[in-house]
């Protein structure tokens, strides 16, 4: 079978198809046919080495953590699935691990049923960026119609499933994103958007009770600019320095550096299926065939594009 593959840290170009045998299956895991894998901002700082104290500096390394597709073969234990069944899922070790192949094999426990009204590309987009969103939504504690919430970077992926939870209780949001994604933000439950190319958000005498930062360029000395006494910053995109940092200087602080750390499970994906059947929306900006992989790595770190972007095989 075919795999995407690289064997050193660097940009695109150090990505490759490799041929290696297909995978067996242990007692709790499957076997998928993959159809579909999205891409994450994590797929590139591994690539580039970011964050090699966690992946480590084994090659072969492969790319992708979430995908969609088709159980080829069940183990022995698994219930609950069912050769043919349509799935989406994540693999154990994002850092570690990759679904970059035209088959993978994964813990059961971290394979879904694809709801019939998504396709492969739809349900590869959730288990990262989704699992995130209900991480911040959790982290965010009791939240409601009176709270003053700003997404900054609010388009992408995890900006997409955030705004459409968050609309769902109500609250009062401000999206800052691009001028294309502004119609994006209103449509997904923003009350007010910013268009960064025109404003400035930090220059606004507006303030909020919480301000997550998903583009990474905020920054939590930035944003306390515009937080309230007692307010919550929440960083997704933390430096490794910042998780202890944050923790000492929470200490002195009533205005709260919280880093975002989330890991898909069945709790998390039970709230996301939930509010797929309540008409959450899932943009897949593009789709890159197989072959193209490269291409579609080198769009998806460009960024500004809303959504998410998928490769499909």
């Amino acid at each position: 079978m075919k795999a995407i593959a690289y064997k050193k840290f660097g940009t695109t170009d150090v990505l490759q198809i490799i041929e290696q045998s297909k995978p067996s299956v242990k007692s709790d895991e499957v076997v998928v046919k993959v159809k579909a894998f999205s891409i994450n901002p994590m797929d590139w700082k591994i690539r580039k080495g970011e964050m090699k104290l966690m992946s480590g500096s084994k090659f072969p390394k492969y790319t992708g953590a979430d995908f969609a597709g088709i159980i080829e073969d069940i183990g022995s234990s698994v219930h609950g699935l069912k050769l043919g069944d349509e799935v989406f899922g994540v693999v154990k070790n994002m850092m570690k691990e990759g679904v970059s192949a035209e088959y993978i094999t994964v813990p059961a426990s971290l394979v879904w049923k694809k709801p019939s009204n998504i396709s492969f590309a739809q349900a590869a987009s959730i288990p990262v960026v989704g699992t995130a969103a209900v991480t911040a939504l959790q982290k965010m504690g009791n939240i409601n119609s009176q709270t003053n919430i700003l997404v900054n970077g609010a388009t992408g992926g995890f900006g997409m499933f955030l705004l459409q939870l968050l609309k769902q209780r109500g609250v009062n949001v401000t999206a800052v994103t691009g001028t294309k994604g502004a119609e994006f933000a209103k449509k997904w439950g923003a009350i007010s958007v910013i268009d960064y190319k025109k404003e400035d958000v930090l220059s606004r005498d507006a303030t909020y009770d919480i301000v997550i930062d998903l583009s990474g360029k905020m920054g939590y000395e930035n944003a306390r600019q515009i937080m309230k006494s007692n307010a919550l910053f929440l960083n997704p995109t933390p430096r490794p320095i910042e998780i202890p940092v944050s923790l000492f200087k929470n200490l002195f602080t009533s205005k709260k550096h919280i880093i975002l750390l989330s890991s898909p499970s069945t709790q998390h994906t039970d709230v996301l299926l939930s509010a797929l059947k309540d008409g959450l929306d899932i943009e897949v900006n593009k789709v890159f065939p197989f072959s193209q992989y490269k291409d579609a790595y080198q769009y998806a770190e460009k960024g500004g594009y809303i959504g998410k972007v998928v490769v499909e095989i």
